[in-house]
C-alpha cells in the first residue's frame, strides 16, 4: 500500500493536469452547447411568436387536426362531385326542335318535334300536330338514339339535330 501512495505522490502532478485538462474541456464544450442552444431558442422563439400557441407540440397537432378535416372534407367533396356528374350524364342536356306544317293544305309551321336526350341517347320525342281544327301531341320514348315506335322524318331529324348538339 505504501508503494501505492509514494507511486500516485510521484504521478500526482500529472494526474491533476490530465483532470485539469480534462475539466477545462468540458467546460469549453458546455459553453459552446449554451450558444448553440440560445441560438436555437431565439429562432424556435421567433417562429413561435404570433402563432397563438405555447409549444411546437400543440402547434403540430393543430396542424394534423386541420390537415384531417381537409382531407375529410375533400373526400366529400370528391363523393359528391362523383353523384352530380353520374346524375348529370341522365339529365336530358340536348335538345332538337324541328317547325313544319304537318297539313301542306292548311296553316303554317305550327306543327313541331321536340327530341330532349340525354348523354345516352336516352330521352323522349314529343311532337306537337296542329291544324285549324284540332292539335294532337303524341310522346315517344328513345333508348340509345332509337325508338320502339315509328318515327317520322320530322322526329327523326330533331333527333339527328340532338345528336349534333351533343357532339358540340
Amino acid at each position: 500500500m505504501a508503494e501505492l501512495n509514494s507511486l500516485v505522490a510521484e504521478q500526482l502532478f500529472l494526474i491533476l493536469g490530465v483532470i485539469a485538462f480534462l475539466i477545462l474541456l468540458l467546460l469549453i464544450i458546455v459553453i459552446v452547447q449554451g450558444a448553440k442552444l440560445r441560438k436555437m431558442r431565439k429562432r424556435y422563439e421567433l417562429m413561435m411568436a404570433g402563432s397563438g400557441v405555447d409549444d411546437l407540440e400543440s402547434l403540430l397537432l393543430d396542424l394534423k387536426l386541420q390537415m384531417d378535416s381537409l382531407e375529410d372534407g375533400e373526400k366529400q367533396k370528391t363523393a359528391r362531385f362523383a353523384a352530380i356528374e353520374a346524375k348529370l350524364r341522365t339529365v336530358q342536356a340536348y335538345t332538337g326542335i324541328k317547325r313544319y306544317n304537318a297539313f301542306s293544305e292548311h296553316g303554317s309551321d305550327l306543327s313541331f318535334s321536340v327530341a330532349l336526350l340525354n348523354d345516352n341517347m336516352d330521352g323522349l320525342v314529343l311532337t306537337g300536330l296542329h291544324n285549324r281544327d284540332s292539335s294532337y301531341v303524341y310522346a315517344k320514348p328513345i333508348a340509345a338514339g332509337q325508338s320502339t315506335y315509328n318515327l317520322s322524318p320530322e322526329e327523326q331529324e330533331a333527333i339527328n339535330l340532338a345528336r349534333s348538339s351533343a357532339k358540340n
